[in-house]
C-alpha cells in the first residue's frame, strides 16, 4: 500500500495540532516545524477544514486547532477520506485494459490486502499517536 505525501502531511498537521491542545497554531509554525512549504500546507489545511478535522480562524489573532478530540479522529477513516478510492492495479479501475482480468486472482488478493491495510489503521486514533513518551518527544520537537 502507498500513502501519498499529501496524506502524510495531513496526519502531521493533525499531530501538531493535537500536541498543542486547544492552542491556536499557524500554518507558518507548522511549516517551519516540519520544514515543509507553507504554500503546500495551505491546500491541505483547507481540505482538513472542509472535512471537519480542524477549524481555521481568520484574522490577526487567528490560527488552526483540532475540531474534535484526538481520540475521535480515526486514522483509517481519515486516510480513506484523504486518499479516496485508490487503484492498486489497473484492473481496479474503469479503464482496465488487462487481457487476463477475467481469470486472474490478483485483483481479489490486492483487494483483500487493501482492506486489511485499512482495518489495521482503523484500530488507531490520533490520540494513539501522541500518548505517553511519544507525547514527551513530540513536545520537545514541536513546541
Amino acid at each position: 500500500m502507498h500513502i501519498t505525501k499529501y496524506t502524510d502531511y495531513s496526519v502531521r498537521i493533525l499531530i501538531y495540532l493535537a500536541v498543542h491542545g486547544g492552542e491556536l497554531c499557524t500554518i507558518s509554525d507548522i511549516a517551519k516545524s516540519y520544514n515543509i512549504s507553507k504554500n503546500h500546507l495551505m491546500k491541505i489545511v483547507q481540505e482538513l477544514n472542509t472535512k471537519g478535522y480542524l477549524t481555521a480562524i481568520r484574522g490577526k489573532n487567528g490560527g488552526l486547532r483540532l475540531l474534535g478530540a484526538p481520540a475521535d479522529i480515526n486514522l483509517g477513516k481519515l486516510i480513506r477520506k484523504i486518499e479516496g478510492e485508490t487503484n492498486l492495479v489497473e484492473c481496479f479501475g474503469s479503464d482496465n485494459q488487462c487481457v487476463i482480468t477475467e481469470c486472474c486472482q490478483l485483483q481479489h488478493i490486492f483487494a483483500e490486502a487493501q482492506q486489511s491495510f485499512y482495518r489495521t489503521l482503523e484500530k488507531y486514533t490520533l490520540q494513539d499517536l501522541i500518548e505517553g513518551e511519544t507525547l514527551v518527544g513530540l513536545r520537545k520537537l514541536l513546541l
